[in-house]
């Protein structure tokens, strides 16, 4: 898998002494500042803190099964903005790059609130996984022929479990969802639209983002 963060942290030199400093228990193979620049903290091969307590698609020991990419912005408690386009530029060119070396698919290239909606946020709804979604670097919005399954909120879970996300937390988990396909309103309450977006996403060519 490949995993991708946002810093949460007032700049990127902050993000970088606390990724670099041991006392912090936290780490991440790769950072990309705001200019585009890539620094590389872990060796691929070796496992890093980034992850935390978290699940998707079976798997609880994300940082034994994955890559973390930190990518600098405040985040939604320091001034939530944007990601300027050098940034988005380079993080494409690097999830290319690790997608094809490592033979990742695009449905396990996801961001930390997928895995952990109970904790996290990042990289939030701002986050453009639409660019990503358009180079088949991440699994799209479905746009296209769309059906309502008319699944009550329990078919829902259920479906949304089956798809990778861990459902402990019902409100959690859906909100995790919207977050990513659905960014422009993220209330926690299953809809028609959501359940549209869920089952086309089942299916085994999703299509949108075009």
């Amino acid at each position: 898998m490949i995993v991708l963060h946002y810093t949460g942290m007032e700049s990127g030199d902050a993000a970088t002494a606390r990724l670099r400093d041991p006392a912090a228990k936290v780490s991440s193979h790769y950072l990309v500042g705001e200019d585009g620049a890539i620094l590389r903290l872990v060796d691929e091969g070796h496992r890093a803190w980034h992850a935390g307590v978290s699940h998707w698609r079976e798997v609880d020991d994300i940082n034994s099964a994955s890559i973390g990419i930190e990518i600098v912005n405040p985040g939604h408690d320091l001034g939530y903005r944007p990601f300027p386009d050098a940034q988005i530029e380079a993080l494409i060119l690097l999830v290319a790059d690790l997608k094809e070396r490592h033979a990742i698919t695009r449905g396990n290239i996801i961001g930390h609130s997928d895995i952990a909606p109970t904790r996290k946020r990042d990289p939030g709804e701002l986050f453009p996984w639409s660019r990503l979604a358009r180079l088949r670097l991440a699994l799209p919005r479905p746009t296209k022929s769309l059906m309502d399954p008319h699944w009550s909120e329990a078919g829902f879970l259920l479906a949304l479990q089956r798809f990778g996300y861990d459902v402990a937390e019902p409100m959690a988990a859906i909100m995790a969802f919207q977050r990513r396909f659905r960014p422009e309103l993220i209330d926690g309450e299953v809809d028609a639209e959501c359940r549209m977006i869920l089952l086309a996403l089942l299916l085994p060519k999703p299509q949108g983002d075009e």
